[in-house]
């Protein structure tokens, strides 16, 4: 199943939804490249942030955020320094996590939704 068409998608668009509502401006939604794809592109007055959103039904294996591992990091980090080659910014760049807490999955009435700032450097 292609997962902008599934719960991936409909995760994104609970962290999207949840960032402009904090006060992000949504730049761009799952740019992709030969090196990997960075979910969410937001900035603000101060940064510009590249998101990975991580949707699990819940934490007790372990947090959603420690799905994004060193492997992940690097792929990130590759994908955001080809996106800041193609668009010029004054902004700090970040990389930030958006945890999803979804026990019933899309079903689910009030997903938990934690915000890491600064997740990895």
């Amino acid at each position: 199943m292609d997962r902008r068409n599934g719960i991936g998608a409909w995760g994104e668009d609970l962290a999207a939804k949840f960032l402009k509502k904090q006060g992000y401006r949504i730049l761009e939604r799952n740019f992709s490249c030969r090196f990997g794809e960075i979910d969410i592109i937001v900035a603000d007055r101060n940064y510009l942030v590249f998101v990975e959103v991580k949707l699990r039904k819940s934490d007790a294996i372990a947090r959603a955020a420690d799905f994004v591992d060193f492997r992940k990091q690097n792929r990130l980090r590759t994908t955001a320094e080809l996106w800041l080659s193609q668009h010029e910014t004054e902004l700090q760049p970040r990389f930030d996590v958006v945890e999803i807490y979804a026990p019933e999955g899309e079903r689910t009435k009030k997903p938990l939704i934690n915000h890491l700032e600064d997740a990895f450097q």
